[in-house]
């Protein structure tokens, strides 16, 4: 506990928790980062598909798991008053079950989020996908003060693109990106804070409990900010 107090005094990202319920959002430490590296291990979505710009999933059991660790380890650097790169294990029951991660550039002027995650696929199906995002949205609007989010997903990604309809993101157009060697379509999706103060009664629905925030000051009123 000491350690704990002592890091986030140090470091006050790693203080930041969201919960509802029987789902959490926490800062990834070394325990949980091998847990979560572990389960990437086992698999993140069929051999056919690929979900990601950069295919980290490609490989073996172990390198998986390695490109996780290496590439959490080089995140916690980046967080600063002026843009972060914030990526939190999500539990359900306490069992790390994926990642969901925030990213913002020139935070301080645009107070804009972009999401990002992935959820083990021996955990899919469950609609943890869906509250994860509805409870990071209560994150970056009620607790960091964002006045949008954006995410997206390649337009063959069924489950993903189906999360941020299913949420309420308006459809904001489609990119041409580059993976695996061809170009792919790629859909975007915009959530104002206005949108998301309409839809947060369906949200409370969906994540069937209150929710608990910590640690959020330090990124809402940055030092400097």
């Amino acid at each position: 506990m000491q350690h704990s107090a002592t890091l986030a005094r140090l470091w006050p990202a790693s203080a930041v928790r969201a919960r509802a319920g029987d789902l959490e959002l926490r800062w990834i430490d070394d325990d949980l980062l091998v847990q979560l590296a572990d389960l990437a291990g086992r698999g993140i979505h069929a051999p056919d598909a690929m979900p990601f710009e950069h295919p980290w999933t490609r490989g073996t059991a172990d390198e998986v798991a390695r490109s996780v660790v290496t590439y959490q380890w080089g995140l916690r650097t980046q967080v600063s008053p002026q843009a972060f790169v914030l990526e939190f294990a999500v539990l359900h029951d306490g069992v790390p079950v994926g990642v969901q991660g925030l990213t913002a550039k020139d935070w301080t002027v645009l107070r804009s989020v972009q999401s990002g995650s992935w959820l083990g696929q021996e955990h899919q199906g469950r609609g943890i996908g869906t509250r994860m995002r509805a409870l990071v949205l209560h994150l970056a609007f009620a607790g960091f003060g964002a006045i949008e989010a954006t995410s997206g997903a390649f337009a063959d990604n069924v489950s993903s693109n189906a999360v941020s309809r299913r949420i309420g993101y308006e459809f904001d157009g489609v990119d041409r990106v580059a993976r695996e060697g061809a170009a792919v379509a790629h859909n975007r999706y915009r959530m104002t804070r206005e949108r998301w103060e309409s839809l947060r009664d369906a949200h409370a629905t969906l994540l069937g409990a209150p929710v608990e925030l910590e640690g959020v000051e330090a990124i809402r009123t940055p030092a400097g900010g």
